[in-house]
């Protein structure tokens, strides 16, 4: 493909499955790669489901501090201050609801809440809270188990529903009717997880507001992705891109399918304009 006019004023690059490789590593050459386009003056952030103290490995691999789209766009986080700039979150009367729904659909779930403070490990908020039979996705090591009571008695930017012995993508299509537009309802697994933010809070709003702030026009938008959790955002920006490693849903939302994540796809692309 030829070059694409003119050079992207904001790229946007999720990061599991995406920027970094299957160890959790960013190549010499992605790396390199975005450190042309920051030497540049163009502005580079992440946009990832990870929570805000999640985010210092990537920056250390990346060897800069980019803002970051946190939660798949609930936050808006500054790595380079370690200041959270902005959340939405579900209110507890709507964690209440969407508790009985998830229980009642999908016998046997468990549930947790994503909250954030001012800051990535902010002492004040316990960050991360489940129910006894909430079995993890990954390694988890800051939860704190509470009564299921406790998971849903704060404001959260994410309920997160586990179910281990299904798949996330069935696991939508069971609670997609039954919230319909109460909550944003996406997943960036299909090992049984589903993610539940405010409406129309997605990778995409979280990406806006960050045009808005540095005054980009979605057609310099250049964006990366993998995961149902990433088509908003593929869809939004001028040029969305998905991995060779990606899903159907965010093959389909992009306009061009890249190398994998273990195959510099974020640099195969970047190098366009930035060696």
């Amino acid at each position: 493909m030829t070059n694409l006019h003119p050079k992207p004023q904001l790229v946007a690059s999720d990061v599991d499955g995406t920027l970094i490789d299957d160890s959790e590593k960013i190549s010499a050459r992605t790396k390199a790669a975005v450190g042309a386009l920051v030497a540049d003056g163009a502005t580079f952030v992440l946009a990832t489901g990870r929570p805000p103290r999640w985010i210092e490995p990537v920056v250390s691999e990346l060897g800069y501090a980019p803002l970051a789209i946190c939660g798949n766009g609930a936050v808006i986080y500054d790595s380079a201050t370690d200041r959270v700039l902005s959340s939405h979150t579900l209110d507890v009367d709507t964690l209440s609801w969407l508790a009985e729904v998830a229980e009642h659909a999908l016998p046997g779930c468990g549930l947790a809440t994503e909250r954030v403070g001012a800051s990535a490990h902010d002492a004040v908020t316990q960050q991360f809270v489940s129910s006894p039979t909430y079995e993890h996705a990954w390694l988890n090591p800051d939860d704190t188990v509470v009564s299921h009571a406790e998971v849903i008695d704060s404001p959260a930017i994410k309920m997160l529903i586990r179910l281990s012995s299904a798949r996330s993508s069935e696991m939508r299509a069971v609670l997609a009717p039954l919230i319909g537009d109460r909550a944003e309802i996406t997943y960036s697994t299909e090992s049984g997880l589903i993610e539940l933010a405010v409406p129309q809070v997605t990778k995409a709003s979280g990406l806006a507001e960050v045009a808005r702030r540095i005054g980009a026009e979605n057609s310099s938008i250049v964006a990366f992705g993998d995961m149902p959790n990433d088509v908003p955002m593929l869809a939004m920006a001028g040029h969305g891109v998905a991995m060779g490693n990606a899903h159907p849903e965010a093959r389909a939302a992009a306009d061009e399918v890249t190398g994998s994540n273990i195959d510099d796809g974020v640099a195969m692309v970047l190098e366009r304009w930035w060696r």
